[in-house]
């Protein structure tokens, strides 16, 4: 059974940092992308940041030299390092995983089978 389970999410102050990790199980993590993803205006949810099988990532212009994705195989874990966060990277951030092997990432959510249920992130004074 594929499972996705985000954890890190919580409440810190502008200009300060959370990890977030996703958590997986079922699958074999090395064959598949990873994206994290967050609502947007006028989205469902947008990709944050993806990695894929063979490491290429993407970024979203807002995230770039703020995040990073690192992805953990050997413990089946794909982390999202954020830095220097701002009151507007407040949301339900979810990790979502698919058996691709391009070198890109993909970044539609339509693109990834597997979802977590998320983890909430505040930021604020």
């Amino acid at each position: 059974q594929v499972q996705l389970v985000e954890s890190g999410g919580g409440l810190v102050q502008p200009g300060g940092s959370l990890r977030l990790s996703c958590i997986t199980s079922g699958f074999t993590l090395h064959s598949y992308a990873v994206g994290w993803f967050r609502p947007a205006p006028g989205k469902e949810r947008e990709a944050v940041a993806c990695i894929s099988a063979a490491e290429s990532t993407y970024y979203s212009f807002g995230v770039r030299g703020r995040f990073t994705i690192l992805r953990d195989n050997a413990n089946n874990t794909v982390h999202l390092q954020m830095n220097s966060l701002k009151p507007e990277d407040t949301a339900v951030y979810y990790c979502a995983a698919e058996n691709f092997q391009g070198w890109a990432p993909p970044t539609r959510p339509n693109d990834y089978h597997y979802w977590g249920q998320g983890t909430r992130v505040t930021v604020s004074p």
